[in-house]
């Protein structure tokens, strides 16, 4: 039987990475619909952090702690669930809360973990594969043999993006911070990654592909970047903006937008309903499990964290100098 208490991570106040801290709070009661993970390791994602500085609001039904995505054993089922059972390992999409020993999740947002995969690697799975699969697949609707434009490509959104990419047969551009970070990138599928702080991409991508440009642009900068996306993008682009580093605010000509027939989307997975989560669960499962299994894409870690270093962890991911993700160790299993 787990204690009624547990070791977490909380935001005592808004500001800076020394701002986490450890805490004891009441170990999570459930839902008629939910399952209570013991957890194994969490994932650390940017809006973790965006979280902890005051600009991410957390929703009224969510946990106040930070934390997205995690894996681990299921301990207890709620009476409603019908999917898994006590005993079960599973990686799961958190609504907050990832940050701790134990978490409550939505059954339809907990997943097997692919055969081959180890825990460690499972919690890099929920948070960051969803969003680029709802996103850049669904939403974007890239397709085998189009060109894709992926800002970022070393981060754990990047990597996963490539990775997926190049595993749907796409062509891949991307950008990176440093000459070593886009070679890797390069290793990892795309035809070529640009060092956005040494050149200007959007000049080496019309170089690239012969002032053609791209069909899809995954976007995490948005503010400063709308125009030359637009240019970028071939008639019939989309254009997917998915974080807004560079600003929530541009300027855009929207006689280019009707004339190359272009679609301007985005999203954030938060705030979408449980089914809405689930759907895209659903969806991502069955397009990508078997190449999990196979090998043939997989989560990149940076570095492991014990879950009372998570301070550290948000400052090395600040740093911006990773390839990958960076994860939080919080109990064997």
């Amino acid at each position: 039987m787990a204690s009624e208490m547990m070791q977490a991570i909380e935001i005592k106040e808004f500001g800076g990475p020394e701002m986490l801290q450890i805490c004891e709070r009441p170990r999570p009661t459930l839902s008629p619909k939910k399952i209570l993970i013991k957890v194994a390791y969490a994932g650390v994602n940017r809006p973790d952090l965006l979280q902890r500085k005051g600009n991410y609001p957390v929703p009224e039904d969510a946990n106040d702690l930070p934390g997205l995505e995690v894996s681990g054993q299921i301990i207890e089922i709620g009476n409603a669930v019908t999917n898994w059972k006590i005993g079960d390992s599973v990686c799961a999409l958190c609504h907050g809360g990832g940050y701790a020993e134990y978490v409550a999740v939505d059954e339809g947002h907990a997943m097997a973990i692919p055969e081959g995969l180890d825990m460690a690697h499972a919690a890099c799975l929920p948070e960051t594969y969803i969003t680029v699969w709802g996103n850049l697949f669904m939403r974007g609707n890239l397709k085998k043999a189009e060109r894709v434009l992926i800002h970022g490509g070393a981060s754990g959104i990047g990597t996963t993006a490539v990775q997926l990419a190049r595993q749907m047969g796409a062509e891949i551009y991307a950008t990176a911070g440093d000459d070593a970070r886009c070679r890797h990138v390069e290793e990892l599928g795309a035809r070529a990654c640009f060092n956005y702080k040494s050149e200007d991409f959007e000049e080496r991508l019309a170089a690239e592909t012969n002032g053609e440009g791209v069909d899809v642009v995954l976007d995490m900068v948005a503010g400063g970047y709308l125009e030359a996306h637009i240019r970028t993008l071939k008639a019939d682009g989309r254009l997917v903006i998915i974080a807004v580093q560079g600003g929530i605010k541009d300027t855009l000509a929207l006689n280019s937008v009707m004339r190359k027939r272009l679609t301007i989307t985005g999203s954030t997975l938060r705030p979408q309903s449980d089914a809405a989560k689930s759907a895209i669960i659903r969806d991502m499962q069955n397009h990508i499990w078997d190449w999990l299994e196979a090998g043939h894409v997989t989560p990149i870690i940076q570095e492991v964290f014990d879950l009372k270093d998570a301070a550290k962890a948000h400052a090395a991911l600040e740093a911006g100098q990773h390839i990958g993700k960076f994860v939080l160790h919080v109990a064997d299993i």
